[in-house]
Protein backbone atom coordinates (compact mmCIF):
# COMPACT_ATOMS: atom_id res chain seq x y z
CA UNK A 1 0.00 0.00 0.00
CA UNK A 2 1.45 3.42 -0.92
CA UNK A 3 1.56 6.12 1.21
CA UNK A 4 -1.26 8.04 -1.03
CA UNK A 5 -3.27 4.92 -0.60
CA UNK A 6 -3.26 4.48 3.52
CA UNK A 7 -6.19 5.08 5.83
CA UNK A 8 -6.25 7.92 7.62
CA UNK A 9 -5.47 7.75 11.27
CA UNK A 10 -7.90 7.01 13.33
CA UNK A 11 -8.32 10.45 14.75
CA UNK A 12 -8.31 12.19 11.65
CA UNK A 13 -10.97 9.77 10.36
CA UNK A 14 -12.79 10.22 13.40
CA UNK A 15 -13.00 14.05 13.37
CA UNK A 16 -14.20 13.76 9.57
CA UNK A 17 -16.75 16.13 8.72
CA UNK A 18 -18.02 16.56 5.36
CA UNK A 19 -21.12 19.49 3.73
CA UNK A 20 -24.18 18.44 3.35
CA UNK A 21 -27.70 20.33 2.18
CA UNK A 22 -28.26 23.64 4.58
CA UNK A 23 -24.45 24.63 5.41
CA UNK A 24 -24.48 21.00 7.55
CA UNK A 25 -21.97 19.24 7.99
CA UNK A 26 -22.15 15.51 8.90
CA UNK A 27 -19.81 12.91 10.78
CA UNK A 28 -20.07 9.54 11.84
CA UNK A 29 -19.19 7.68 15.60
CA UNK A 30 -16.29 6.04 15.77
CA UNK A 31 -16.19 3.11 17.45
CA UNK A 32 -12.52 3.39 18.36
CA UNK A 33 -13.32 6.49 19.98
CA UNK A 34 -16.08 4.97 22.02
CA UNK A 35 -16.82 5.27 25.82
CA UNK A 36 -18.67 3.92 28.69
CA UNK A 37 -21.94 6.08 26.96
CA UNK A 38 -21.83 7.73 23.73
CA UNK A 39 -18.28 8.74 22.31
CA UNK A 40 -15.33 10.17 24.19
CA UNK A 41 -15.99 13.59 24.76
CA UNK A 42 -12.59 14.86 23.81
CA UNK A 43 -12.84 13.85 20.58
CA UNK A 44 -16.70 15.43 20.01
CA UNK A 45 -15.16 18.87 21.08
CA UNK A 46 -12.42 18.23 18.77
CA UNK A 47 -14.92 17.31 16.09
CA UNK A 48 -16.23 21.10 17.39
CA UNK A 49 -12.86 23.06 16.67
CA UNK A 50 -12.64 20.84 13.01
CA UNK A 51 -16.40 22.03 11.97
CA UNK A 52 -15.02 26.03 12.47
CA UNK A 53 -12.06 25.18 11.07
CA UNK A 54 -13.69 24.05 8.06
CA UNK A 55 -15.62 27.07 7.90
CA UNK A 56 -15.49 29.63 4.67
CA UNK A 57 -15.82 32.38 6.57
CA UNK A 58 -13.43 31.56 9.49
CA UNK A 59 -11.10 33.81 10.85
CA UNK A 60 -7.63 33.08 12.62
CA UNK A 61 -6.80 30.09 15.21
CA UNK A 62 -9.07 28.72 18.08
CA UNK A 63 -8.29 30.90 21.36
CA UNK A 64 -11.18 29.05 23.52
CA UNK A 65 -14.23 26.48 23.52
CA UNK A 66 -17.02 25.97 25.85
CA UNK A 67 -18.34 22.75 24.71
CA UNK A 68 -21.74 21.65 26.83
CA UNK A 69 -23.04 18.15 26.40
CA UNK A 70 -26.00 18.32 26.48
CA UNK A 71 -27.51 14.61 25.90
CA UNK A 72 -25.57 11.49 24.86
CA UNK A 73 -24.42 10.96 21.35
CA UNK A 74 -25.31 7.71 20.00
CA UNK A 75 -23.81 5.31 17.94
CA UNK A 76 -23.98 6.42 14.21
CA UNK A 77 -24.24 9.85 11.97
CA UNK A 78 -24.48 13.11 13.27
CA UNK A 79 -24.26 16.75 11.79
CA UNK A 80 -22.72 19.67 12.56
CA UNK A 81 -24.00 23.68 12.16
CA UNK A 82 -21.11 26.05 12.92
CA UNK A 83 -22.26 29.82 12.55
CA UNK A 84 -19.97 32.94 13.28
CA UNK A 85 -22.52 35.23 15.41
CA UNK A 86 -20.03 38.43 15.24
CA UNK A 87 -16.71 39.19 13.64
CA UNK A 88 -14.10 41.68 15.20
CA UNK A 89 -10.90 43.06 13.31
CA UNK A 90 -9.23 40.25 15.52
CA UNK A 91 -11.59 38.09 16.79
CA UNK A 92 -14.52 36.17 15.96
CA UNK A 93 -17.07 34.64 18.34
CA UNK A 94 -18.90 30.94 16.86
CA UNK A 95 -22.34 29.35 17.66
CA UNK A 96 -21.86 25.68 17.64
CA UNK A 97 -24.39 22.89 17.52
CA UNK A 98 -24.25 18.81 17.24
CA UNK A 99 -27.76 17.13 16.27
CA UNK A 100 -29.34 13.91 15.77
CA UNK A 101 -32.53 13.19 14.24
CA UNK A 102 -33.55 16.91 15.12
CA UNK A 103 -32.70 16.49 18.37
CA UNK A 104 -29.52 18.51 20.04
CA UNK A 105 -27.10 16.58 21.54
CA UNK A 106 -24.17 19.21 22.33
CA UNK A 107 -23.98 22.41 22.12
CA UNK A 108 -20.46 25.02 21.86
CA UNK A 109 -19.52 28.39 21.75
CA UNK A 110 -16.11 29.29 20.15
CA UNK A 111 -14.12 32.58 19.64
CA UNK A 112 -11.42 32.19 17.41
CA UNK A 113 -8.93 34.93 16.32
CA UNK A 114 -5.34 36.67 14.87
CA UNK A 115 -2.59 36.50 17.47
CA UNK A 116 0.32 39.89 17.55
CA UNK A 117 3.45 39.56 19.04
CA UNK A 118 3.28 41.08 22.15
CA UNK A 119 4.84 40.99 25.39
CA UNK A 120 4.34 37.54 27.04
CA UNK A 121 5.04 35.60 30.18
CA UNK A 122 4.09 32.24 31.65
CA UNK A 123 3.59 32.66 35.08
CA UNK A 124 2.57 28.57 35.78
CA UNK A 125 5.29 26.60 36.00
CA UNK A 126 5.71 22.87 34.39
CA UNK A 127 5.89 20.39 37.13
CA UNK A 128 9.35 18.72 37.31
CA UNK A 129 8.77 15.30 36.06
CA UNK A 130 11.07 12.36 34.33
CA UNK A 131 11.02 12.03 31.02
CA UNK A 132 8.54 10.47 29.07
CA UNK A 133 11.08 7.19 27.97
CA UNK A 134 11.83 7.14 31.94
CA UNK A 135 7.96 6.63 33.24
CA UNK A 136 6.67 3.01 32.00
CA UNK A 137 3.44 3.38 29.42
CA UNK A 138 -0.30 2.63 32.17
CA UNK A 139 -3.54 2.76 30.38
CA UNK A 140 -7.13 2.80 31.21
CA UNK A 141 -8.61 -0.27 31.65
CA UNK A 142 -9.74 -2.36 28.24
CA UNK A 143 -13.38 -1.47 28.03
CA UNK A 144 -12.87 2.10 27.57
CA UNK A 145 -12.11 2.28 23.87
CA UNK A 146 -11.19 5.79 23.12
CA UNK A 147 -8.14 5.44 25.47
CA UNK A 148 -6.62 2.93 23.48
CA UNK A 149 -5.75 5.45 21.22
CA UNK A 150 -3.37 7.29 23.36
CA UNK A 151 -0.26 6.24 24.87
CA UNK A 152 -0.26 7.14 28.25
CA UNK A 153 2.95 7.45 30.42
CA UNK A 154 1.43 8.27 34.47
CA UNK A 155 4.26 9.87 36.24
CA UNK A 156 1.34 10.34 39.07
CA UNK A 157 -2.61 9.32 39.91
CA UNK A 158 -2.68 6.42 37.46
CA UNK A 159 -6.32 4.88 37.11
CA UNK A 160 -6.60 3.14 40.65
CA UNK A 161 -7.47 -0.22 40.84
CA UNK A 162 -11.23 -0.95 41.72
CA UNK A 163 -11.67 -0.86 45.82
CA UNK A 164 -8.09 0.83 45.89
CA UNK A 165 -9.47 3.24 49.16
CA UNK A 166 -9.29 6.67 49.57
CA UNK A 167 -6.36 8.87 47.78
CA UNK A 168 -5.74 11.72 49.85
CA UNK A 169 -5.71 14.21 46.70
CA UNK A 170 -7.04 14.22 43.10
CA UNK A 171 -4.24 15.03 40.78
CA UNK A 172 -2.93 12.58 37.53
CA UNK A 173 0.16 14.23 35.88
CA UNK A 174 1.22 12.21 32.55
CA UNK A 175 2.82 12.21 29.29
CA UNK A 176 0.63 11.34 26.76
CA UNK A 177 0.39 11.47 22.90
CA UNK A 178 -1.71 10.07 19.88
CA UNK A 179 -1.11 5.91 19.03
CA UNK A 180 -0.37 5.89 16.49
CA UNK A 181 1.36 9.16 17.06
CA UNK A 182 0.29 12.05 14.58
CA UNK A 183 1.53 15.57 14.51
CA UNK A 184 -0.14 17.60 17.30
CA UNK A 185 -2.85 20.00 16.07
CA UNK A 186 -5.74 21.95 17.74
CA UNK A 187 -8.69 19.28 17.47
CA UNK A 188 -5.73 16.82 19.30
CA UNK A 189 -4.99 19.30 21.22
CA UNK A 190 -8.68 20.07 21.87
CA UNK A 191 -9.11 16.04 22.68
CA UNK A 192 -6.28 15.42 24.74
CA UNK A 193 -7.39 18.31 27.10
CA UNK A 194 -10.28 15.53 28.20
CA UNK A 195 -7.82 12.55 28.34
CA UNK A 196 -7.99 12.55 32.47
CA UNK A 197 -10.54 9.66 33.68
CA UNK A 198 -12.56 11.42 36.37
CA UNK A 199 -11.22 12.83 39.31
CA UNK A 200 -13.55 10.95 41.85
CA UNK A 201 -12.21 7.52 40.49
CA UNK A 202 -8.89 8.57 42.35
CA UNK A 203 -10.15 10.17 45.41
CA UNK A 204 -12.33 7.49 46.19
CA UNK A 205 -10.37 4.60 44.92
CA UNK A 206 -13.37 3.32 43.09
CA UNK A 207 -14.99 3.62 39.95
CA UNK A 208 -18.64 5.43 40.38
CA UNK A 209 -20.97 6.59 37.19
CA UNK A 210 -19.23 10.40 36.23
CA UNK A 211 -19.87 11.85 33.37
CA UNK A 212 -18.75 15.44 31.97
CA UNK A 213 -21.38 18.22 31.79
CA UNK A 214 -19.09 21.01 30.20
CA UNK A 215 -15.95 21.61 29.17
CA UNK A 216 -13.63 24.71 28.35
CA UNK A 217 -10.27 24.88 26.59
CA UNK A 218 -8.59 27.93 26.13
CA UNK A 219 -5.49 27.68 23.33
CA UNK A 220 -2.32 29.33 24.57
CA UNK A 221 -0.45 28.17 22.13
CA UNK A 222 -0.52 29.16 18.31
CA UNK A 223 -0.36 26.75 14.88
CA UNK A 224 3.82 27.02 14.76
CA UNK A 225 4.27 26.15 18.68
CA UNK A 226 1.60 23.28 17.60
CA UNK A 227 3.76 22.44 14.42
CA UNK A 228 6.90 22.32 16.80
CA UNK A 229 5.87 19.63 19.02
CA UNK A 230 5.88 17.76 15.86
CA UNK A 231 4.54 13.92 17.07
CA UNK A 232 6.02 13.72 20.70
CA UNK A 233 4.64 13.67 23.93
CA UNK A 234 2.16 16.15 25.95
CA UNK A 235 2.19 17.09 29.28
CA UNK A 236 -0.82 16.95 31.12
CA UNK A 237 -1.58 17.65 35.08
CA UNK A 238 -5.13 17.62 36.08
CA UNK A 239 -6.91 17.98 39.46
CA UNK A 240 -10.09 19.23 41.41
CA UNK A 241 -10.96 21.47 43.90
CA UNK A 242 -14.16 20.64 45.61
CA UNK A 243 -16.47 17.39 45.20
CA UNK A 244 -19.88 18.10 46.19
CA UNK A 245 -23.43 17.65 46.02
CA UNK A 246 -22.93 15.28 43.00
CA UNK A 247 -20.30 17.94 40.98
CA UNK A 248 -16.73 18.55 41.16
CA UNK A 249 -14.48 20.83 38.96
CA UNK A 250 -11.58 19.64 36.77
CA UNK A 251 -8.91 22.49 36.06
CA UNK A 252 -5.65 20.67 33.98
CA UNK A 253 -2.74 21.82 32.01
CA UNK A 254 -1.28 20.89 29.01
CA UNK A 255 2.70 21.73 28.31
CA UNK A 256 5.28 20.83 25.67
CA UNK A 257 8.56 18.46 26.37
CA UNK A 258 10.46 22.18 25.81
CA UNK A 259 8.25 23.88 28.41
CA UNK A 260 5.49 25.61 26.52
CA UNK A 261 1.78 25.94 28.09
CA UNK A 262 -0.11 24.80 25.14
CA UNK A 263 -3.62 24.64 26.91
CA UNK A 264 -5.54 24.86 30.22
CA UNK A 265 -8.84 23.24 30.70
CA UNK A 266 -12.23 23.38 32.70
CA UNK A 267 -14.67 20.92 33.63
CA UNK A 268 -17.74 20.74 35.63
CA UNK A 269 -18.44 16.61 36.00
CA UNK A 270 -21.07 15.18 37.42
CA UNK A 271 -21.02 12.32 39.89
CA UNK A 272 -23.46 9.34 41.33
CA UNK A 273 -21.63 7.25 44.56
Amino acid sequence: MTEIDAPPHPFTAAVALTPVAGGRLRGRTRPEYANMVGPFGGVTAATLVRAVQQHPDRLGEPLSLTVNYAGPVADGDFDVTARPVRTNRTNQHWMIELTQDGAVATTATAVFGLRRDTWSDTELAMPSVPPPDAVAVHGFPDFIAWARNYEMRFVTGAVPEQDAGEHPDSTSTLWVRDAPARPLDFPALTAMCDVFYPRVFLRQGRYVAAGTVSLTVYFHADAAELEACGEDHVLGTARTHRFSRGYFDQTAHLWSRGGTLLATAHQSVYFKD
